[in-house]
């Protein structure tokens, strides 16, 4: 079979795992794209909202849909470095054992792999994390342990403050995006969400989903496929180029915040990581809709998600950075003009 026909059929697969996902999760259209985007383009995913918005069930029904094995961690004070690798105990006949933890229990067939509130977890832990997600590998017993299919995610208790430690801005760079899952504003799904009771059983969710719609194991073939297939006019390179420099000096194209100073705003612009991911993003956008060449929609359906964690603020306005990054992407979007 050629490359082309098996796109075309990868193709096919993957909006039938968006479409599964959706037996499960109601009015998260958006971020259901987006993570497919995220697991094609083989990048890892910040997921941001509120409690209780549905962020565990959408992982399991997109793991549900891919296969593979997934596991879940949650971040606490006191979890160490070694309890996402080994756990160590002595047995009822009281000899020493040691036991595999959430990163090696599953060997490669580790697909999907959630760590609820990182932010509580120790800088220690996130490095440990970051390297797995870098590398796909992690050092134990003098031998090293590969899961090249993982797909990292995490999302952050955004509500207390106390006994968390936020993410240094290098280690948010590792994430090819930052979606925020939001509550649904429609009334009629909100009506649904609360008064149909299919919505209040999360396992018979989850129990609607095809499983192993896709080879799990071919996903980086794939995705590597994917990246060589679509390309891009020149046109857009110089478009991507500018957006690029827009993050560093945003004032050269006359983008200006209320209440800011733009000459003192910027401490870093997007690194050639996060513009890499840009592109793969947006090359699998445009692989999704059918296309094998980018459109500027290709970028405008993942620039926000990739670039607004990628642009560093100076101290003095560090604290606005929700509010800032924002209505900075925003403004870039506007004021470049798309091919």
């Amino acid at each position: 079979m050629g490359s082309q026909e098996q796109l075309e059929d990868w193709r096919r697969l993957a909006l039938r795992v968006e479409s599964e996902v959706a037996k499960a999760v109601i009015g998260q259209a958006e971020t259901i794209r987006l993570i497919n985007v995220a697991l094609f383009a083989r990048g890892h995913v910040l997921l941001e909202g509120d409690v209780g918005v549905g962020k565990t069930t959408v992982l399991r029904a997109f793991s549900r849909a891919i296969g593979g094995d997934f596991e879940r961690v949650e971040g606490t004070v006191d979890l160490m470095p070694g309890d996402l690798v080994y756990h160590t105990y002595v047995d009822a006949q009281g000899r020493p054992r040691i036991d595999p933890r959430p990163l090696l229990r599953h060997g490669e067939r580790l697909v999907t792999f959630f760590f609820n509130e990182i932010n509580r977890a120790r800088p220690q832990v996130q490095s440990l994390l970051l390297r797995a997600m870098a590398e796909r590998t992690v050092s134990a017993f003098d031998r090293e342990y590969s899961f090249p299919h993982m797909t990292v995610f995490a999302d952050r208790n955004k509500v207390e403050r106390e006994e968390t430690f936020e993410l240094a801005s290098a280690a948010r760079d590792r994430f090819m995006f930052e979606l925020n899952m939001p509550k649904p504003s429609d009334r009629a799904i909100r009506q649904s969400l609360v008064f149909d009771t299919a919505y209040h059983d999360t396992e018979g969710l989850i129990d609607k989903v095809a499983p192993a719609i896709l080879p799990w194991d071919r996903l980086n073939a794939i995705a590597a496929e994917v990246q060589r297939s679509v390309r891009a006019s020149e046109t857009i390179e110089r478009y991507v180029l500018d957006v690029w420099e827009a993050t560093e000096a945003p004032q050269k194209f006359g983008i200006r915040l209320d209440n800011v100073d733009m000459d003192r705003l910027i401490l870093a612009g997007a690194s050639p990581r996060g513009m890499s991911a840009l592109l793969r993003a947006a090359r699998t956008v445009a692989w999704l809709e059918g296309r094998s060449h980018l459109e500027p929609a290709d970028l405008a359906a993942v620039l926000p998600s990739v670039l607004g964690h990628r642009v560093f603020f100076t101290p003095v306005y560090e604290l606005r950075r929700a509010e800032l990054s924002e209505a900075l992407v925003m403004q870039i979007m506007d004021k470049i003009a798309a091919p």
